[in-house]
């Protein structure tokens, strides 16, 4: 062992307290209080995921400093703030990007969290994820609290060896929900949990969001309602997915929702997705769901994906929310079948243009409505345009996946010219594949082009609308429009050719999706002037373009004369053969660590795709 090997007697020391601490040498702790700050805080920067817990919490709180504690998570009661905090959740961030550490950076980015909270809320849904594939095997028969975690999973919070298996029992599930579970906040659970066990597991846990999955059985749903009724009060958010629900269930569900000392819930967030609705009667609608939406004056987003909902629960469920008096900001009725729900408003309206509809708070303050993939028409088109009337603040509209066909989208202008006028903040209107053709679309661009109030953001991908949409297409970029979908329209090299003639001042643009356009070569000229022109472009979609790899050479070139602010840039599905000629072109591009370069396989030997 050379010089430099020989551990300090400081190393010796810190070494042996990890030890004492894992093992359970709680008299340590006291002592531990009063090391120096240097010598605490290269222990505290050693220390093992549950020896750092076991640190934690015993270290005396400054009374000076306000502050939840993490004992306070579950319980509510304040303390004071360690003087010391910093330390600690510097320590806690590290370990946790140490372990999770495409997570770390995601969550980091959004807003800097509770290091310590969501370290022990992940492991302890790692531990959960775990015994569910245990428990979901037709030969067990036991205990969820008594399956043992793996010793991977052990190992990585430095509760392994002697101490998991002792009589304290760290190697079960049982002893993590116990000692962990009051940190935990947003959980994912599946349906073999929903039970009365999990319930008992969970009870130091104050829940604010929870994720449930393969809800089928009326046991299910008794253990669900049991665990929602334990949580109402501080549950935000509630999301079921691949569930099967009877009018029976959603009714014990929605009235396990509403705490007894309040009248209205508190969901901030409601989601049902992928999921099947028991009715013998399609038509009708639980009357306690009805009576959740109308008195949830919290309730914000509001998400019903893929769950062959039909016509009549569309009417009933917008009725509903027209006279609610919440703040409901998301409506989210994506890939279900409700053409004609909006038949009788507009009607209603068609008949009473003197005396306007009344409308509760929920629609007025709705920003954002998601209509994609419902079968939607040109009728429904023409109808949802009476009840646009009655969205104010929308902001984002998304019809894709819906053939309302060149007559729909005419149905929205007189919207969207309205929205201009008024100065509303309508700002994002999605129309991919929606069977429109050159005509409509032109119509539409040219109708957007003279709002007072522009777009910021437009999708009209997956039309077949050929190269002759180019021209106005060209003259709508140089409008502020900051987000252009213009994906699979069939632009062709002819189609890039224009667009590049109209490029004829500084753009806005700052996105921008051409992939599937077949447009060769001239893609990559459009794209090398299109970055001369657009200062702030940030993301570009050029993929399946049939761009040969000579293409390279612009757009390496362009990529390296841009202000700088590209960062993300994807060129795959064209097939490229290997030429050693590029490697220095490539690699001095790749040198941005802020640009991410998505290329396709520069191997002689790769196969060729030609479907995107």
């Amino acid at each position: 062992m050379t010089e430099s090997e020989i551990p300090s007697l400081v190393s010796l020391c810190v070494d042996a307290v990890k030890s004492d601490l894992l093992r359970g040498d709680d008299d340590l702790l006291p002592i531990l209080h009063e090391l120096p700050p240097n010598l605490l805080d290269l222990l505290v920067s050693r220390l093992l995921p549950f020896a750092l817990q076991k640190l934690h919490r015993a270290m005396p709180f400054d009374d000076r400093e306000d502050e939840f504690s993490d004992e306070c998570i579950g319980n509510g009661r304040k303390r004071g703030r360690s003087s010391r905090a910093g330390d600690f959740d510097k320590a806690w961030r590290n370990l946790f990007i140490l372990r999770w550490p495409e997570i770390g950076r995601r969550i980091e980015v959004i807003e800097p969290p509770e290091w310590q909270q969501i370290y022990w809320e992940t492991h302890l849904q790692n531990c959960l994820d775990e015994v569910a594939e245990v428990a979901s095997l037709p030969s067990f028969d036991g205990c969820l609290g008594e399956v043992k975690i793996s010793d991977s999973l052990l190992e990585l919070i430095g509760c392994e060896g002697d101490m998991a298996t002792s009589t304290s029992g760290y190697s079960k599930l049982r002893h993590h929900c116990v000692h962990f579970g009051y940190l935990a906040q947003c959980l994912r659970l599946q349906n073999i949990f929903c039970n009365e066990e999990i319930c008992h597991l969970l009870r130091n846990s104050k829940l604010q969001s929870l994720e449930l999955r393969w809800i089928r059985s009326k046991e299910h749903i008794t253990g669900v309602c049991k665990l929602l009724n334990q949580n109402s009060e501080s549950l935000k958010t509630l999301e079921f997915i691949h569930c099967t629900l009877s009018s029976a269930s959603i009714t014990e569900i929605c009235s396990s929702l509403s705490p007894k000392s309040l009248q209205a819930h508190g969901i901030k967030h409601f989601s049902i997705n992928t999921t099947k609705f028991l009715e013998t009667n399609p038509s009708s609608v639980p009357v306690e769901l009805v009576s959740f939406l109308s008195s949830g004056r919290s309730l914000c987003s509001l998400k019903l994906s893929d769950n062959h909902l039909g016509q009549k629960f569309a009417k009933v469920l917008f009725s509903t929310l027209l006279n609610a008096s919440s703040s409901l900001s998301i409506l989210d009725l994506p890939e279900n079948n409700i053409s004609g729900w909006l038949s009788e408003l507009s009607a209603l309206s068609k008949s009473n243009t003197r005396t306007p509809l009344r409308v509760g708070k929920s629609l007025q303050s709705l920003r954002e409505l998601n209509l994609r993939g419902n079968n939607l028409n040109k009728d429904d088109a023409d109808d949802l345009r009476y009840a646009l009337v009655h969205l104010p603040n929308l902001e984002v509209l998304d019809m894709s996946d819906n053939p309302i066909g060149d007559d729909g989208i005419r149905s929205l202008i007189p919207f969207l010219m309205e929205a201009s006028e008024k100065c509303t903040r309508f700002v994002d209107l999605m129309s991919e594949n929606c069977e429109l053709s050159c005509h409509g679309v032109t119509e539409l661009i040219k109708t957007l082009s003279s709002l007072s109030r522009p777009l910021k953001s437009l999708s009209i991908a997956d039309n077949d609308l050929g190269s002759q949409v180019a021209g106005v297409l060209g003259e709508f970029l140089c409008t502020p429009i900051q987000v252009l979908n213009a994906g699979g329209i069939g632009l062709r090299s002819s189609g890039f050719q224009v667009l590049q003639e109209k490029l004829t001042k500084e753009l806005k643009l700052v996105e921008i999706d051409i992939s599937k356009n077949r447009g060769g070569i001239e893609t990559a000229n459009f794209l090398s002037k299109l970055m001369s022109e657009a200062p702030k472009l940030a993301i570009v979609n050029a993929a399946y373009n049939l761009m040969p790899v000579e293409s390279l050479t612009a757009i390496c070139s362009a990529i390296k004369n841009a202000k700088g602010t590209l960062q993300r840039m994807d060129l795959s599905g064209n097939t490229w053969d290997y030429q050693p000629v590029y490697d220095s072109m490539l690699a001095d591009i790749q040198c941005n660590e802020r640009l991410v370069l998505i290329l396709p396989s520069l191997t002689p030997d790769a196969p060729y795709d030609a479907d995107p």
